[in-house]
């Protein structure tokens, strides 16, 4: 066989078990308001494999849709993920936890506002810094959320994928 056909099937097992299990742990954690793991696992995807990210990322992100469906959040999701993964793969000789724990803690501060532009495109200006300020508290959750697992997962998750 191939050795670009074997490495090639490898890389689309493993990005869609990564973007599956990427899924899996939203899910699992969904009982607690906007603290998730998809941030971090964003960011430890997009230094691990550059552009080749955007594979697990948009796994997730259809597994989002065919969940919980359609709406403006669904739009978002086309661009936010992306821009994260953009700022990780721009810092990935970045080797500070604190810096990673930085990175994804302002991800969630400011995800809100990544996602107002739909908003301002559906309902004007108005609405979309009324959905956002309305959003405020919990950004500040997923900010502490995504703060405090990137600043524990990031670097052994790094490594872990590091070796695949």
């Amino acid at each position: 066989m191939d050795k670009r056909v074997s490495s090639t099937a490898r890389e689309v097992a493993l990005f869609g078990v990564l973007g599956g299990l990427t899924f899996a742990a939203k899910v699992a954690m969904m009982s607690l308001p906007n603290i998730e793991p998809v941030s971090l696992l964003v960011m430890v995807f997009a230094v691990t494999f550059g552009k080749k990210a955007l594979f697990p990322i948009y796994i997730y992100v259809l597994l989002e849709f065919a969940l919980f469906g359609f709406g403006l959040w669904s739009a978002a999701y086309l661009y936010v993920w992306a821009l994260l993964a953009f700022a990780a793969w721009l810092l990935r000789n970045m080797r500070s936890p604190l810096g990673w724990a930085v990175l994804s803690g302002a991800f969630g501060l400011l995800f809100g506002l990544l996602c107002a532009p739909v908003y301002v495109l559906t309902g004007g200006p108005a609405f979309a810094l009324s959905w956002w300020l309305s959003g405020i508290p919990f950004d500040l959750t997923h900010c502490a959320g995504n703060f405090a697992l990137a600043s524990v997962l990031f670097v052994p998750l790094r490594r872990l994928l590091a070796r695949t």
